[in-house]
């Protein structure tokens, strides 16, 4: 007669386990998304800066051209990889918080 209460208990841990570890995963791949997009924002005020530096020296138009060009391509490339390196933290984010509750619906289901 209380076997099904036990059961219960025991899914109920079980989901207590899972949610500690997927807010563990959370905070841990939330921390090093912070510290990524922290890196990406100081490099493109750092690259920025420095593009600005280069157009005030310049001392002809096409200098001039050449200094933005660089800089769009840069800007451009650094975006795309930039984006890519933040899609797979997210992507690890999602697997690393969902992967605690693997199983459990079977095992509620079961019980």
């Amino acid at each position: 007669m209380l076997q099904p209460f036990a059961n219960l208990q025991k899914l109920g841990q079980e989901n207590l386990e899972a949610t500690i570890k997927a807010a563990g995963a959370f905070s841990s791949n939330a921390q090093a998304i912070v510290n990524e997009t922290t890196d990406f924002a100081r490099k493109s005020f750092e690259h920025n800066s420095a593009t600005v530096e280069k157009l005030i020296g310049a001392q002809s138009l096409d200098k001039a051209i050449e200094v933005q060009t660089a800089y769009a391509k840069g800007a451009y490339e650094s975006l795309v990889a930039q984006s890519t390196k933040m899609g797979s933290l997210y992507t690890a984010l999602a697997t690393d918080m969902f992967k605690p509750f693997e199983g459990l619906l079977t095992k509620a289901v079961k019980a």
